[in-house]
């Protein structure tokens, strides 16, 4: 199957195909694997995945079992195998795959930007293929022509490019003057140009938050 084709059958699941690579090393994923593809969210996802079974039956972790069979029904299909960056310790290098692919990179607040998705990248699994398949190539790193506005965006200044105070940013969006930002999304995230230009809808942005403030099922 190519690239294409496995991108459109993402599509058809409400995911997007964020980058992937060659693996030089075998690292974390099997000895026969020659190409591994990252996926995440389409900016329509959540309307999907609200009615999916996973959400409807009320059970705890509806996103990582609705991505556990989703993916594991492609890596079937593909003769592969699905890659999770949940599930428990230890945990794989979702980090340093997305950097490899080439469709990521270290923001200026050092969370992950991808081309696409900006500061609302996240990724919900991995295919390791056996085939080694054409891929697209890297584009430009959008933050080297961007004023960087993620930098000034976070009210309480809990993420900066000096760090990530998590207490503080709690502590925040507890409050009052944080309801926005749990309705919406993180500021600084909604602040990249590039995220505003995704799209993702606020129901998801809201239920990420407060997975983050552990109040989801």
């Amino acid at each position: 199957m190519t690239y294409a084709e496995i991108e459109a059958q993402a599509e058809v699941n409400n995911l997007l195909i964020l980058g992937g690579f060659h693996p030089e090393t075998k690292k974390h994923l099997p000895d026969w694997c020659e190409t591994l593809l990252l996926f995440g969210p389409k900016p329509d996802f959540w309307a999907s995945f609200s009615t999916s079974p996973e959400w409807l039956d009320h059970a705890p972790d509806a996103m990582d079992r609705w991505s556990t069979r989703v993916l594991g029904d492609m890596a079937t299909q593909l003769n592969g195998e699905a890659l999770f960056p949940f599930g428990g310790a230890p945990f794989l290098p979702f980090f340093s795959w997305a950097l490899k692919s080439g469709h990521a990179w270290q923001s200026p607040v050092n969370l992950l930007v991808h081309s696409k998705a900006g500061l609302m990248v996240s990724y919900r699994g991995a295919l390791a293929l056996r085939e080694k398949l054409s891929l697209p190539p890297a584009p430009a790193k959008p933050c080297d022509s961007c004023d960087q506005p993620c930098l000034s965006a976070c009210i309480p200044r809990a993420l900066t490019a000096d760090g990530y105070d998590v207490p503080a940013c709690k502590a925040h969006l507890a409050s009052e003057k944080g309801r926005e930002n749990m309705e919406l999304g993180c500021s600084v995230r909604r602040a990249c140009p590039v995220s505003q230009s995704y799209a993702r809808m606020a129901e998801q942005s809201a239920f990420h938050m407060r997975s983050f403030m552990g109040e989801n099922r």
